[in-house]
C-alpha cells in the first residue's frame, strides 16, 4: 500500500477521451449520503459492463458465463462499494459536508494496468481524514460504527489524499483485471485481499449479557471518550442525533430513536405526565442496524415520543415494547431517556435491543452517560445557532440594504464574513453625498468581532455618511471620526456591548477595551476633463492601501499609511487626490485579504496582491474581484479565518 499526501490541482490521473467513463455525482451531507452512494457506484459498473467497457474474464467467454457473483466485475463491483462507502461515511461524520463522488476508468499505460478510480471529495479540508476512532487502544476490534481507512488499505492497489483549495479528496485505485475471482491462476492475490476485508469488516457476534458486562468494564472509557470527541464538534443539532444513532447502533442497541423538542420549551417540559404543557417534539432521528428497515422503524414509531414521569430525571426508563414494523421480528426491551441538560427539556431518547427481557444495568448506566454528552452536543449546538443568527441580524442591520450605483463608475463588491456564528468588523458603503454629482464610499475594519465589534461599526457608518452629507471634505470626516471614537459618547456603546456580552453569557472582559478602526475613505466627482472618468480624493487611516490598476498593467499606490482612528487625538488627517480615467481600477481590501495566511507567509508579503492585480489587465470591475478572491482562497489550504472585503471601482 502506498500513501501519498500531496496538493494538486490537476486530475491525479490523466483523463480518458471517452466522457461515458466517468461517473460523477453530489450527495448531501447526511446519513442516507453512504447508501445512495452505494447504488451510484454498482449502476456506474454494470452500465460500463454492458457497453463493454469492462472486459468479462477468460472463463465467461469460454464457457458461456461464470455463476452469480464469481465474475470479476461483480468482485470489483462489491470492493469498489465497500471502499466508497467507508469513505463517504467518514465524509458525513467528519466534515458534515456535501460530499463529492467520482468514478473514473483508465485505460492500461506502459505499466500500469486498466484501473477503477475512486474519489470521495469534501469542503471541509481542515480537518484530517480519520484512520481509526480515538480509543483505538481498545484492541478487541475495529468498532462497527467506523472502520476508518484500514479497509481502503486493505482493498485499494494504493490510495492517498489529496488538497486543493476548499476541497480534500481521498482517492482510491482498484486494478480491473486484479479481481478475477473466478478458478484461474491469478486469483490468490484478491483472495488474500478478500480475506483481509472479512477480517475488518466482521461484526461482533451477538453478546451475551455477561459478554456486555465484560465489553462495557473493558471498552466503555474509549467508546465514551470517542463519542464526546465526535459530539462536540457538531455545531448542528441534527447532525449531533444523526451521530448518536450511529454510535448507539449496533454497538449498544438494535435501534434507537431520537426526539427533540423545540426551543420554546420552558424549562424541564416536553416530558409526559409530570412535564405540563411542554413543548411539541419531532422526531430527528432513527437508526437501525439493518438499515432496509429504517424506515418502517419511523413508520411504526410515529410522531410522537415515549411519556416519561418527571420523577425520573435522566436515568433509564423501561418502556414496553413498541415494535419496529416489521411482522415476526420478535421483541425485546426497551428504555427511554430524557434528554436535559440545566434542567431544560432538550428531548428524548429511545434505545432498544431484540431478544432481551431487561436491558442490563451495565448497558442503561453507559447508555445514561452517553445520553448527557448528547444533551451538552445538543445545547451546545442550539447556542451556537442562537448566536450565528443574532450575528446575522446585527450583520443585515449593520451594513447597507443596497450598495449605490455610481454613475460613469462599475462596481463590483465583495464581501464574506468569516463562517464563526460572530459578527464580523469589516463594513463598507457607497452613497450619494450632495449635488453636483458627489458620491462618497468606504471600507473599514473594527477591532476585534462580536458586539463590542457590532456596536461600534453601527455608529461608525452612520456617523461618516452624516458627516459626509454636511458637506465636509476627506480629510475632515476622518477628524471628526476620531474625535467621536475618543470622546466619552463611546462609553454608552461599551456598556450597551458588555450587557450584551453578559446576557449572551460569554462573560464581561475586564477593563476598558480599545475602540480602534481601520478606515479607507472617499468620494467621487465628475472629472473635468473631457473624455469622461472622475476625480477621487481619498483618505487612509491604518487600513491597507488602496492600489490603482492602470490599462497598460501598472499598478500604483493610490494612498499614505496614516494612524488608525481611535488611537491618539489631535490628528490632522491628509487626503490624495487623482484621476480615475476611463480603464483604470481601483481596488480596495481590508486585512482579511492582505494578511490571508499559508503557514508563516500572509497574501500581501512581496506586494503578493499587487503582482495578483497586475495581472488583471483588461478584466471588468467583476472580473478584477472574482480574480482577486480566488487567488486569496488559493492561497491557503484551509478557508479564510477572517473576513473577506473588497470593493472594486473601475472607470467607464
Amino acid at each position: 500500500m502506498q500513501r501519498e499526501t500531496v496538493h494538486r490541482t490537476t486530475p491525479l490521473y490523466p483523463l480518458r477521451d471517452d466522457a461515458r467513463s466517468v461517473a460523477r455525482t453530489s450527495l448531501p451531507g447526511n446519513p442516507l449520503a453512504p447508501s445512495a452512494a452505494r447504488r451510484f457506484v454498482r449502476a456506474a459498473i454494470a452500465d460500463w459492463t454492458n457497453l463493454g467497457m469492462l472486459a468479462t474474464c477468460a472463463f465467461c467467454r469460454g464457457s458461456g458465463g461464470c455463476p452469480p457473483g464469481r465474475h470479476s466485475t461483480d468482485r470489483l463491483a462489491d470492493d469498489a462499494v465497500l471502499i466508497v462507502n467507508e469513505l463517504v461515511t467518514n465524509a458525513v461524520v467528519h466534515a458534515g459536508t456535501t460530499v463529492e463522488l467520482l468514478c473514473r476508468l483508465e485505460e492500461s499505460a506502459d505499466v500500469e494496468p486498466a484501473a477503477l478510480v475512486l474519489e470521495v471529495s469534501d469542503h471541509h479540508p481542515a480537518r484530517a481524514v480519520r484512520n481509526e476512532p480515538h480509543g483505538a487502544e481498545e484492541r478487541s476490534g475495529t468498532p462497527e460504527y467506523g472502520r476508518g481507512l484500514h479497509l481502503v488499505a486493505a482493498l485499494a492497489e494504493r490510495w492517498g489524499i489529496t488538497y486543493r483549495s476548499g476541497l480534500k479528496t481521498v482517492w482510491a485505485r482498484l486494478p480491473v483485471d486484479g479481481w478475477n475471482t473466478c478458478p484461474l491462476p491469478g486469483a490468490e492475490p484478491a483472495l488474500q485481499r478478500g480475506l483481509r476485508a472479512a477480517e475488518i469488516l466482521a461484526p461482533s457476534p451477538r453478546r451475551t449479557v455477561r459478554e456486555d458486562q465484560d465489553w462495557i468494564s473493558r471498552g466503555a472509557l474509549s467508546f465514551l471518550a470517542e463519542a464526546s470527541d465526535l459530539l462536540a464538534g457538531q455545531l448542528d443539532e441534527d447532525m449531533v442525533a444523526a451521530l448518536a444513532g450511529q454510535l448507539l447502533v449496533p454497538r449498544l442497541a438494535d435501534w434507537c430513536a431520537i426526539w427533540l423538542d423545540s426551543e420554546a420549551g420552558r424549562p424541564g417540559s416536553g416530558w409526559g405526565a409530570g412535564g405540563g404543557a411542554g413543548a411539541a417534539q419531532r422526531l430527528a432521528r432513527v437508526w437501525h442496524s439493518d438499515e432496509s428497515r429504517t424506515e418502517q422503524l419511523r413508520d411504526a414509531l410515529g410522531k410522537e415520543p415515549p411519556l416519561l414521569p418527571e420523577a425520573a430525571g435522566n436515568g433509564p426508563v423501561p418502556i414496553p415494547w413498541p415494535g419496529d414494523g416489521e411482522p415476526g421480528a420478535g421483541e425485546g426491551a426497551a428504555v427511554a431517556y430524557r434528554l436535559a441538560t440545566g434542567g431544560r427539556g432538550l428531548g428524548t431518547l429511545l434505545v432498544a435491543r431484540y431478544g432481551l427481557a431487561r436491558v442490563p444495568d451495565e448497558a442503561t448506566a453507559l447508555i445514561a452517560d452517553f445520553a448527557r454528552r448528547v444533551a451538552l452536543a445538543i445545547s451546545a449546538a442550539r447556542q451556537y445557532t442562537r448566536q450565528a443568527t443574532i450575528s446575522r441580524v446585527l450583520q443585515r442591520g449593520l451594513l447597507p440594504g443596497k450598495v449605490g450605483e455610481i454613475p460613469g463608475v462599475d462596481r463590483f463588491l465583495v464581501y464574506e464574513p468569516s463562517d464563526d456564528g460572530v459578527a464580523g468588523g469589516d463594513f463598507y458603503d457607497i452613497f450619494p453625498a450632495g449635488s453636483g454629482g458627489r458620491w462618497c464610499f468606504m471600507l473599514g475594519d473594527v477591532q476585534g468581532s462580536g458586539p463590542e465589534a457590532a456596536v461600534v461599526t453601527g455608529l461608525a457608518r452612520p456617523w461618516l455618511r452624516l458627516l459626509a452629507r454636511e458637506g465636509y471634505q476627506v480629510g475632515q470626516v476622518l477628524d471628526r471620526l476620531n474625535g467621536l471614537l475618543l470622546d466619552d459618547a463611546m462609553e454608552a456603546a461599551e456598556s450597551a456591548a458588555l450587557m450584551v456580552v453578559a446576557a449572551g453569557g460569554q462573560g464581561v472582559p475586564e477593563g476598558p477595551q480599545a475602540r480602534f478602526l481601520s478606515l479607507l475613505y472617499g468620494e467621487l466627482v465628475p472629472s473635468p476633463r473631457v473624455g469622461g472618468g472622475v476625480r477621487c480624493t481619498l483618505a487612509s487611516a491604518g487600513h491597507p492601501l488602496p492600489l490603482l490598476l492602470r490599462p497598460d498593467g501598472r499598478v500604483l499606490t493610490a494612498a499614505e499609511s496614516q494612524v488608525l482612528l481611535g488611537v491618539v487625538e489631535d490628528v490632522a488627517y491628509q487626503s490624495q487626490t487623482f484621476d480615475l480615467e476611463p480603464g483604470d481600477t481601483l481596488l480596495c481590501v481590508t486585512d482579511g485579504v492582505t494578511e490571508r495566511r499559508s503557514g508563516t507567509r500572509m497574501f500581501d508579503d512581496e506586494d503578493g496582491l499587487a503582482r495578483v492585480l497586475a495581472g488583471c489587465a483588461g478584466l471588468t470591475a467583476q472580473g478584477v474581484a472574482e480574480r482577486i478572491k480566488q487567488a486569496v482562497y488559493e492561497f491557503g489550504e484551509a478557508p479564510p479565518e477572517d473576513d473577506l472585503a473588497l470593493l472594486v471601482l473601475q472607470a467607464r
